[in-house]
């Protein structure tokens, strides 16, 4: 919420507070504020300027030589503005202006002719884009006639101004109005504030010989009024309306359109204005939509309603999509003669499922969804009124048209002055919290040792005792709030199992040398799934910052991958990332996505560059796998952890492997496939990812001590000739379960494939341990189990010894 203190004090009196010490004061009674904004950025020497004569540029077409009166004299000024005509007020910087930005105004010469500074734009002047008035969106800004030559702008355009912006919690939906804000600065200094004028000379006619009214859904709209305006003249509104909506964040349009705006601003009521005879049917029915019926809203965009939305007709077709936005065939326009101004009470939940569904948010919409207050529907109704007599000449009809079956009483709430100080710790007297209530405008009475309080209804946030207690020590100052220790025995705080387990894989991938990452968990539809180790139904967001993230990922690799491009892409040759983080499938009960913790790493370039020795070595598959293994050792899953070859579409089909623990599937080891390498300008590049939960959650198997045997080991080295395709793993499992129990280890030592090797085959080599803790083995026994090792890899897996 943007405040102007200039207009704010029309309400309330400031005591000429400097406005940093005003929003010290407002912070400190518990609404922060984010930022003192000056709007007038220190500027100086920036007047009324009068175009007397303009020319074209000799040598510069789109450049025109001007003539203007600035008050003490006529100077010459170079304007490239498309819209600057002689006989305008325009706003010019003089030699010496420093404009918001760094901009030092200077005389200079401009393709060869003199110029005596600047006619400036609104944007020039600090005021962004989006606010200014469209029609000079593109051009310098024109000043009314009655603007002084040679008088500072500063005041003119509002801009002699300090705005606070408030930081406000969803509950504090009454300081979403100046009227609002000017209860709360009252009560924090003290100080009784007033209501706007609202008066205005009713015409013979009546509202409810030109309109009829019908809500047939009056929980969703109990309270609607309707005032009908004649002989309205649209145009541009006064300068003081339209620099006080730009300061309070809202672009001004015309004068019936900037009024609803102004009056929603000062109340924090919704208005909307409709074309009278746009309506065509003279009647307004509030009613739920049809399935499937269509609205062109004032986005110009064309919405499908749903049967749960509430719509504003004329009996026959929408015309205002309720508490959301207007419509299309009913907008007011510069022919309009006859308005109609709405203001109604709208259920927030009604209009929070509307603006949910169709993406849409607005001013209104944020008011009705928090609440606005039941008693301010009608004033600011007859506010409205008011000002287009006064500024757009009309005849305001006698009486409203009205269906009203609102509930406006305040609620109540019972509390005692005991309750509150204990909760606060404090010892605030019964007199200091009656000063506070009658500052805060609270209704209240004191009896029984009890106060018994009545909040207005602009205030609906105040339910319950707590309420009433946040209220005493915000007013009374937090930090009037003693300072004690907890009397409470207090319990040292510690880690879960898992949590610890989890800080170990951390430093231990952090000391095997990879950095950690934090990505988005938000992709897009077409990364979402890719490289998942499972898919479901994705997430998607209801209303998403851009396409690229719109879904929750179903895998953490792709935006390790999108890192590690943008590294390489800086010369960064060698890039190793890992990241925890969250993957999201499907939905669960609460209709909620249900959340898996994964841990993924990538690598890629060299895994070693030892350059005084010249010892380099490039990441690959390996290096990857023995991070897998030793992560799996110090978790102690060692004996449980399996590879088999896998097939992933994006990963290279014959080095891609699947991490089994005790036969479960955990996670992926892989080569980016090298289509993808290319297509991200990567060099070789390997990527992990496994459950995390599932690793961490598992039980691990007690530790057991053996001592050192004395007795020697026997060691047999075999070199096995078997198809390019046969898995070593497979081998490793045949030798282990062929070779009983005086096997002891078994280490691959060596793969070979090469010339010397016929097609289709590779040799590879283990060593096997044998011993017995208890005796020294004879050869014979040795023999034995190794011949049944020899005999299970022969039969299981084809393989040959090397000769």
């Amino acid at each position: 919420m943007l405040v102007s203190t200039k207009w704010l004090s029309e309400y309330v009196n400031t005591q000429g507070l400097d406005p940093k010490d005003l929003g010290e004061k407002i912070t400190r009674a518990g609404i922060e504020v984010d930022a003192v904004i000056d709007r007038s950025h220190g500027m100086t020497n920036v007047v009324v300027g009068y175009v007397k004569e303009k020319v074209k540029h000799p040598e510069a077409d789109k450049l025109n030589i001007c003539q203007v009166d600035v008050g003490e004299e006529t100077t010459q000024i170079i304007c490239g503005a498309p819209n600057v005509e002689a006989g305008q007020k325009v706003i010019v910087a003089r030699p010496g202006a420093v404009l918001p930005g760094g901009m030092k105004i200077k005389k200079a010469k401009l393709r060869g002719e003199e110029s005596n500074g600047m006619i400036c734009s609104l944007q020039e002047l600090g005021i962004e884009g989006r606010l200014v008035p469209k029609a000079y969106a593109d051009g310098i800004y024109i000043l009314p006639d009655t603007a002084v030559p040679g008088e500072s702008v500063l005041p003119l355009l509002g801009l002699d101004d300090v705005v606070l912006e408030l930081g406000l919690t969803p509950n504090r939906s009454d300081a979403l109005s100046m009227l609002g804000v000017a209860y709360e600065v009252g009560a924090i200094l003290s100080e009784d504030m007033k209501y706007p004028e609202a008066t205005y000379t009713e015409s013979n006619e009546k509202a409810t010989d030109y309109l009829s009214l019908k809500v047939d859904v009056i929980e969703a709209n109990p309270m609607y009024i309707a005032k009908v305006v004649q002989n309205i003249q649209v145009k541009e509104s006064p300068l003081w309306l339209q620099h006080r909506l730009m300061a309070a964040g809202v672009r001004p349009h015309n004068n019936v359109v900037d009024i609803t705006n102004y009056v929603l601003m000062e109340y924090g009521q919704p208005l909307h204005a409709f074309d009278y005879d746009r309506l065509e049917t003279k009647e307004i029915v509030v009613r739920l939509a049809d399935e499937g019926e269509k609205i062109v809203t004032l986005d110009d965009q064309e919405r499908t309603l749903k049967s749960n939305h509430l719509v504003v007709t004329n009996g026959k077709e929408p015309v205002a999509i309720a508490g959301v936005m207007g419509g299309a065939n009913s907008e007011v326009h510069d022919g309009t003669t006859t308005v109609v101004i709405e203001s109604a009470y709208f259920a927030g939940g009604s209009v929070r499922q509307t603006s949910k569904d169709h993406n849409l948010r607005s001013d209104a919409s944020a008011r009705f969804e928090k609440g606005v207050d039941p008693n301010r529907v009608i004033l600011a109704a007859e506010r409205a009124a008011s000002l287009l007599a006064e500024l757009a000449g009309g005849e305001v009809l006698a009486g409203s048209v009205m269906v009203d079956e609102l509930d406006k009483t305040s609620a109540e709430v019972v509390v005692s002055p005991d309750f509150i100080n204990n909760r606060l710790g404090m010892k605030i007297s019964l007199e200091d919290m009656t000063s506070i209530l009658s500052r805060l405008k609270f209704d209240y009475q004191a009896a029984n040792g009890l106060l018994y309080i009545k909040a207005p209804t602009r205030r609906q946030d105040i339910k319950i005792e707590e309420d009433i207690i946040e209220e005493i020590a915000r007013m009374y100052g937090y930090d009037e709030i003693p300072m004690t220790l907890p009397v409470e025995e207090s319990k040292p705080g510690g880690l879960t199992s898992y949590q610890a387990k989890r800080r170990q894989v951390r430093a231990y991938l952090e000391g095997a040398g990879l950095y950690q990452a934090i990505t988005y968990s938000l992709t897009s539809k077409e990364m979402s799934q890719k490289f998942a180790l499972e898919t479901a139904p994705v997430t998607e967001l209801l209303m998403p910052m851009s396409e690229e993230r719109s879904i929750l990922r179903q895998s953490l690799i792709p935006h390790l991958l999108e890192a590690v491009t943008y590294n390489t892409a800086r010369q960064a040759d060698t890039v190793a990332l890992y990241e925890v983080g969250s993957v999201f499938l499907g939905e669960t009960e609460s209709g909620l996505p249900h959340e898996q913790e994964h841990l993924a790493a990538v690598i890629s370039g060299k895994w070693l560059d030892h350059s005084w020795q010249g010892e380099k070595k490039a990441v690959d598959f390996f290096v990857l796998k023995g991070i897998v293994e030793g992560l799996m050792e110090l978790l102690g899953h060692t004996n449980e952890l399996t590879f088999e070859r896998a097939v992933v579409d994006g990963l290279h089909p014959g080095r891609t492997a699947s991490i089994k623990l005790a036969g479960v599937e955990i996670g992926l080891i892989a080569q980016l496939h090298p289509t993808e390498q290319k297509a991200r300008d990567l060099k070789e590049t390997y990527v992990l990812e496994m459950n995390l939960a599932k690793v961490l959650n598992k039980d691990v198997e007690a530790l057991y001590y053996a001592p050192v045997s004395k007795f020697p080991s026997i060691t047999r080295d075999i070199a096995l000739v078997v198809d390019s395709e046969k898995a070593t793993g497979e081998l490793q499992a045949i030798i282990q379960l062929s070779g009983g129990r005086l096997l002891k280890n078994v280490h691959l030592f060596d793969l070979y494939e090469g010339e010397k090797m016929e097609p289709g085959k590779k040799s590879v080599a283990f060593s096997l341990t044998y011993f017995d803790p208890e005796r020294t083995l004879t050869d014979e026994e040795v023999v034995n189990a190794h011949n049944k090792v020899l005999k299970a890899l022969a039969e299981q897996a084809g393989a040959e010894l090397r000769g």
